[in-house]
């Protein structure tokens, strides 16, 4: 294979002259001897056919084609400056990049308040976040998919090498619309009452797995919809009933656009979990797991 002419070191020299404005002064930037540099340009507008640098003044300008070559060049320094950082990242433990669920019933100001930190201070690290609802965030976990489940429910998947931690309580309350049928019914509702009318229910985002269908009541009556935050507006638009978190909702509480119904079954409040797999050592998820263990108080559906 013929040798490339546009080399990193080529690449490093036009990048040095261009800020610098001349030879000479690049040189001393690179630690090396002008004539170097001109015979690293000289070399590479000869392979290349092109003029890279014309005089005006004392000052070594780029052509429009050097303009071009030096555009993308950069562009590969910071691609290459990129992978020698994470290189050495995983080198020292730390992983490049982060996969982390939050179910969509927890709030998530307080969770990205805690990834800003973190990425203060390990800027290189890549995170790609996603929302999962019930198993799909189970399903992801013990699948490899993710690094972490921020916001994990009951069931707990057994003997699959996970490790959780309580983080929060998800405090059920049966709601509906102002002006939806059931607020004329007796209370407190029964099971037979409430299954006649049509139920918001927030998809279970497992592909293999079974989906979890927790606290619906309705029997064949179903308004699915893919996150928490779609079946509050769902239900405050008289769409159908269901249990929402009652921190989330209390200021529809409050304002009377959400009715709260008393039911026959009390609900308890459901613990939500933290959740990891015990073979992850990695730093990176280590050092997250701890930011947001430290404020978790915070953390609410």
């Amino acid at each position: 294979m013929s040798q490339q002419p546009i080399t990193l070191e080529a690449i490093t020299v036009l990048d040095a002259i261009d800020k610098r404005g001349s030879y000479a002064s690049a040189a001393e930037l690179l630690n090396k001897v002008p004539s170097a540099l001109s015979y690293i340009v000289q070399k590479l507008e000869e392979q290349l056919q092109v003029t890279i640098f014309q005089k005006q003044g004392r000052r070594s300008v780029l052509t429009p084609a050097g303009k071009n070559l030096l555009k993308e060049g950069r562009l590969i320094l910071e691609a290459v400056q990129r992978l020698t950082v994470k290189t050495q990242t995983i080198a020292n433990g730390w992983e490049p990049k982060l996969n982390i669920a939050i179910d969509s019933i927890l709030q998530s100001n307080v969770i990205f308040s805690v990834f800003n930190d973190f990425l203060k201070l390990h800027p290189n690290i890549e995170m790609d976040i996603s929302e999962e609802i019930m198993n799909g965030a189970w399903e992801s976990l013990v699948d490899d998919k993710i690094d972490m489940i921020i916001g994990a429910s009951n069931p707990i998947p057994k003997q699959k090498g996970i490790q959780t931690l309580h983080l929060c309580d998800f405090d059920p309350v049966f709601v509906v619309n102002p002006g939806h049928p059931l607020n004329r019914h007796q209370k407190p509702l029964s099971h037979e009452v409430i299954a006649k009318y049509r139920a918001v229910v927030a998809h279970d985002t497992a592909r293999q797995w079974v989906a979890n269908t927790n606290a619906v009541i309705s029997e064949d009556k179903y308004f699915y919809v893919p996150s928490l935050e779609y079946k509050i507006n769902a239900q405050l638009a008289g769409i159908g009933c269901g249990f929402l978190p009652r921190q989330r909702i209390q200021k529809y509480l409050d304002s009377g656009e959400l009715i709260e119904l008393q039911i026959e079954q009390d609900y308890q409040p459901a613990p939500l979990y933290l959740a990891w797999k015990i073979v992850n050592q990695g730093k990176a998820l280590k050092t997250i797991r701890e930011m947001l263990i430290a404020r978790k108080t915070e953390i609410r559906c």
